[in-house]
């Protein structure tokens, strides 16, 4: 029987309590056996921005989803060509594991921008799409095509950035309840986002 995992991607800048329960849903969901997390070394469509180190991004995922038993923290992309395209790493990912069927995990307000990333239905040659649906979240305006190959879930958001979050720590204001104690530690010790 193949294994069914979902490949959830992201710059993680820092992870917070949001990603968790979107996780929590995904694997919730029944339709994915384990979740890989692939952390992004440069989102292309993050190219001016000031991105943390992705060693300290890295080692904050791992302390977030430590007590997951069923969650792998995927480096590849830092081995791949340079900007992080979605499709090259699924298609690595495809070639690499033959017996293994893959859902591309996202929310919906991705699902929504899918249209602009680089070569989208190329993706989805690859793999089909587990989307969390957010309250009041409209199909209207996708493309059907991406639709064909997409699998609504239920959750619920909790409203937490990591664009929040930095700005709250550059004002010293407490990020507690945002993020999990040992990556709000992690920051502290490491001074991050000051």
């Amino acid at each position: 029987m193949q294994r069914r995992i979902g490949l959830y991607g992201g710059t993680f800048d820092p992870v917070h309590k949001g990603h968790i329960s979107l996780v929590r849903s995904f694997l919730n969901s029944g339709h994915i056996d384990l979740i890989w997390i692939l952390l992004t070394p440069d989102p292309p469509h993050k190219e001016h921005s000031n991105i943390t180190d992705f060693s300290h991004r890295k080692s904050m995922l791992q302390l977030a989803f430590a007590s997951f038993k069923n969650i792998e923290i995927l480096d590849i992309e830092i081995e791949l060509p340079k900007p992080s395209f979605t499709y090259q790493t699924v298609e690595y990912l495809v070639r690499k594991n033959q017996n293994t069927s893959f859902l591309y995990c996202m929310g919906s307000d991705s699902l929504t921008n899918l249209h602009k990333w680089k070569h989208p239905k190329l993706i989805l040659n690859y793999v089909d799409l587990l989307v969390a649906k957010r309250p009041g979240f409209e199909i209207t305006s996708i493309d059907q095509t991406f639709l064909d190959k997409t699998t609504l879930i239920d959750h619920h958001p909790l409203d937490i950035s990591s664009t929040n979050i930095k700005m709250s720590l550059k004002s010293n204001k407490s990020i507690k309840g945002l993020v999990q104690t040992d990556v709000e530690n992690y920051i502290k010790t490491h001074h991050l986002y000051n």
